[in-house]
């Protein structure tokens, strides 16, 4: 180890127990926080999910499923609310680092870049550090989506927010349409949060071998497992078919820094047996991280 790699690793040993002492799990032999989604607990009150994110060993949380009471950063949500869902996130001791985006395409290109600067404006008032999009799942509507993505990662860049993608089906179901979707936007502010379950899902394709193109485009992963096209992503990581050692290799080689970000586990009758599973996907990420 020289001295440059010595300061540098120094410095990532540093952030890992930084990180710990604020309640995040940390892949300390990658460098890889590790986070979770609100997903799992959708059907109890946000601020119950905040207490089991944070009781299930997380620090970071991602906004990632609205409901009629908790619109996120959606344009419906006034400064009044996010001002109040900030409080609420921090007093759990949690951090936010991503919000959902839902944009329109069927609607005039003006008017859907407004509702997707609103959004990327509420997402600076929480403080996050990015903004995630689905794609578009109609043809008819994919130059539109470059259009307006295009439009959003410039208007993001300047907030200081950055814009990814995840797999999704339709625009962005395999690598080959990812890639063209990068190609098209073709902006540096808009990258790939990379989500393998979703590419068994939308696409039956292998994840290992999507990821290869993609892996210098991820800036983020999403966790799940799945195990057939169209099959169920509330299980436990293992119980699909995604090659989760392999698909972290790729991503190591290509130095990715993370974000990973567990979206799905088993939902349980309560919220703390939801937690256990949450707890139990977490561990065996990090069991796979720990050998990489």
């Amino acid at each position: 180890m020289n001295r440059r790699e010595f300061i540098q690793y120094s410095a990532l040993m540093g952030g890992a127990m930084a990180l710990g002492k604020a309640g995040n799990s940390f892949a300390a032999r990658t460098g890889w926080p590790i986070g979770c989604f609100n997903r799992p607990w959708t059907s109890w009150s946000f601020d119950e999910t905040l207490k089991e994110v944070k009781r299930g060993g997380f620090g970071l949380i991602g906004l990632l499923t609205r409901t009629k009471e908790e619109p996120f950063i959606g344009v419906e949500a006034d400064n009044a609310y996010l001002d109040s869902l900030s409080g609420r996130i921090k007093s759990n001791g949690l951090s936010a680092n991503m919000g959902a985006l839902r944009t329109r395409h069927d609607i005039s290109l003006q008017d859907s870049i407004r509702e997707v600067q609103t959004q990327i404006d509420n997402a600076r008032m929480l403080a996050l550090e990015y903004v995630l999009s689905f794609g578009a799942d109609k043809p008819e509507e994919y130059q539109h989506y470059f259009t307006v993505m295009k439009a959003a990662a410039s208007y993001a860049q300047d907030r200081r927010i950055k814009l990814a993608m995840k797999p999704h089906g339709g625009i962005s179901g395999s690598s080959t349409e990812i890639l063209n979707v990068l190609k098209e936007v073709n902006h540096p502010n808009f990258s790939i949060w990379y989500d393998a379950g979703n590419i068994v899902y939308y696409t039956g394709k292998d994840p290992v071998s999507e990821i290869a193109p993609l892996a210098r485009h991820i800036t983020g992963f999403c966790a799940k497992d799945c195990g057939k096209p169209k099959g169920d992503v509330m299980i436990q990581f293992g119980d699909g078919i995604v090659d989760f050692p392999a698909v972290f290799r790729q991503l190591k080689s290509a130095r990715f820094r993370g974000p990973v970000m567990i979206e799905c586990c088993k939902v349980g009758p309560t919220p703390a047996e939801t937690t256990e599973n949450a707890i139990a996907n977490r561990k065996y990420l990090e069991k796979i991280l720990a050998s990489l």
